[in-house]
């Protein structure tokens, strides 16, 4: 039976031209015919004659017109207003030479104007109507038996849900039945796009997502505000619905493609409700043309870095990092994007090995440094405090000493909110890293800053992965502490801090992101469980584990005694440099090198609480 519909279906295509001629011939003749039996009721005794020969000459008018102005050629179930607008002045051109022709013919006895008149109404209305019914009957058709699709509420009733619905209507395959729309535009409460009811504001979405039993919510206002696009986000988090959102409109015509294909989950990112940083001129001028070192370059921060550093038409971009799969992935990725335009070098090293650094740097000469490589794992360095102090301390010492040595103009250290007040392993290994390029900064022509941020969505150990994960495995979402809070930001925005730090230095100092409000774990679990289209405790669970060892419920980013200084950025602070006594500091890090190589964890715990003030370490409870 499958095989005789699709026979049947392939014949209907194939003769739809013949088949629409021959409807579109009956409705003219239908047409021509119903004003003589309006006009007269005795037009077969009268008129007979005359009725006949004219309907005919009716039918050729249209039909040759039609024929030319191409309305057999058009598909007619996408059709637009632009089609059904020709429809409309091919039947006007067909009356127009059916006048004409027929006070030529038909001499003797003349046609009144009113069959004239209605003739031309009914063709229009009829030719208009019937394709219209296909294009309707296929709507339905394909709704009843494509594939199940999910109940869909869009939100906004402008271009782009215009847009959107109307493609919906058309293809075949889409995963979403739209059920009704809502908008903030009271005057548009009410009315319909494509048949689909505008049926409230978006504080209406709880009750219609009840009322119309809606699976999927959909964003369709691509040019919403941040501040308003949390706000929707929101209400619609207070549903078990999986949200969705459209892109611009603008970027969307500019990689082509269909709107439906573009359609992306909303991500954790959508709820920070504040803009990105927006970078000063002179970034480019620091990366232009010059010869560029990112160390730890495959990292989540560290190719980042390397993605918005090719834009800037740097001379050469140096990428160094001992994980050679993740160098390779950025090494692929630039090239494809790139080709030759960009002079890329890859080099698989550890920032540990002093000499195999200072080769790199004699080879190269990098003009700016970058420095991004380094251990970020909490509870492993707590585990492993030798490891973070050899890589995270003493390789930043290697890449900085190295830089100075052979001229580098500029060195920047990646660091963390995690150096401030430290409480665990590797934040104390972080703060040194900073006191390290500030002493270097004080007797150095290079000029030394470190950038201070929070935790990066999405980065590589960060717990947007994790919880991801532990809902696609169906749970428990784990939270260390209900009341634990922390600042958020976007990898790009660390990576243009990162930038535009670079860009500002003068020495000595630490750059420190306005990050905005912190953001409650435990919300950001449960967004995310909703973003997923599910609901928290009920089909995940969350779980709290207690905090973990050098963990703290908050985050701080700048120490009392660094002060705060606005920029020429007014989403970027910088602390005042420290003065450090660099030549009883070196002697110290000479001191805990030894310690750090002899793998004796004890005693190096202590020796980092002697060197960093600040350290108040949280020992691990057996």
């Amino acid at each position: 039976m499958n095989y005789l519909s699709q026979q049947a279906t392939d014949n209907l295509h194939r003769y739809r031209k013949f088949l629409l001629i021959g409807i579109d011939i009956f409705c003219l003749m239908v047409a021509y015919l119903v004003p003589w039996v309006l006009i007269s009721g005795r037009m077969f005794q009268d008129y007979g004659s005359l009725m006949i020969s004219s309907c005919f000459f009716f039918v050729c008018c249209f039909e040759i017109v039609y024929g030319l102005m191409g309305m057999y050629d058009s598909l007619w179930r996408y059709a637009e207003i632009v089609e059904f607008f020709r429809l409309c002045v091919a039947s006007v051109v067909s009356v127009l030479v059916f006048t004409c022709g027929t006070m030529l013919m038909f001499t003797e006895r003349r046609i009144s104007l009113s069959v004239y008149f209605l003739s031309a109404l009914f063709a229009t209305s009829l030719t208009m109507y019937s394709r219209l019914t296909y294009r309707m009957y296929r709507n339905v058709s394909l709704r009843r038996h494509g594939k199940k699709a999910r109940r869909t509420l869009v939100i906004g009733a402008g271009d782009a849900a215009s847009m959107l619905v109307n493609e919906m209507l058309k293809t075949q395959d889409a995963d979403m039945n739209i059920i009704c729309c809502v908008d903030d535009d009271m005057t548009k409460v009410g009315r319909n796009i494509s048949g689909i009811k505008i049926s409230g504001t978006t504080n209406d979405i709880p009750e219609l997502v009840e009322e119309c039993e809606i699976e999927s919510i959909l964003l369709a206002i691509p040019t919403l505000d941040e501040e308003n696009k949390k706000r929707i986000l929101q209400i619609c988090s207070r549903t078990k619905c999986n949200l969705k959102i459209l892109p611009d409109i603008v970027k969307l015509i500019a990689d082509g493609g269909d709107i439906g294909s573009r359609i992306r989950d909303v991500q954790v990112e959508d709820l920070l409700g504040r803009p990105e940083i927006v970078l000063s001129s002179f970034t480019s001028e620091l990366i232009s043309g010059r010869t560029i070192m990112v160390t730890g370059g495959g990292g989540s921060i560290g190719s980042e870095l390397c993605r918005q550093i090719a834009l800037c038409n740097p001379k050469s971009l140096i990428i160094v990092d001992i994980y050679e799969n993740n160098a390779y992935a950025i090494q692929q990725e630039l090239k494809r994007k790139y080709g030759k335009n960009l002079q890329l070098e890859v080099q698989i090293a550890s920032v540990r090995d002093s000499h195999k650094i200072d080769a790199l740097f004699e080879r190269y000469r990098p003009d700016v440094v970058f420095h991004a490589a380094a251990h970020k794992h909490v509870p492993l360095m707590e585990d492993s405090p030798e490891e973070a102090v050899k890589n995270n301390v003493f390789g930043t010492y290697n890449v900085a000493c190295s830089a100075e040595k052979y001229g580098t103009k500029r060195f920047v250290l990646i660091s963390t909110d995690k150096a401030v007040n430290p409480t665990n392993v590797m934040g104390a290994t972080k703060r040194l890293c900073e006191m390290i390029v500030q002493a270097l900064a004080q007797k150095s022509n290079t000029t030394f800053v470190a950038v201070r941020f929070g935790n990066v969505l999405g980065s590589n150990g960060s717990v947007i992965p994790l919880f991801k994960e532990q809902i696609q495995n169906g749970g428990p979402v784990t939270v260390t502490h209900p009341d634990i809070v922390r600042f958020f930001m976007t990898i790009p925005e660390a990576v243009r801090l990162v930038l535009e730090a670079g860009a500002m230095g003068k020495g000595g100092e630490i750059f420190v992101l306005d990050m905005g409000k912190p953001v409650k774990i435990l919300d950001l679990a449960e967004n995310l469980i909703k973003l997923s289209g599910l609901i928290p405790y009920k089909d995940i669970d969350i779980r709290f584990t207690g905090l973990r060892p050098g963990e703290k419920l908050y985050e701080e980013l700048l120490m009392d005694e660094e002060g705060l200084q606005k920029t020429d950025n007014q989403k970027i602070f910088v602390g005042s440099p420290i003065q450090l006594n660099k030549d009883t500091f070196f002697d110290h890090l000479a001191a805990l090198k030894k310690i750090a190589y002899s793998n004796n964890s004890e005693n190096l715990v202590q020796a980092l609480i002697d060197l960093v003030p600040t350290f108040d370490h949280k020992p691990r409870q057996q």
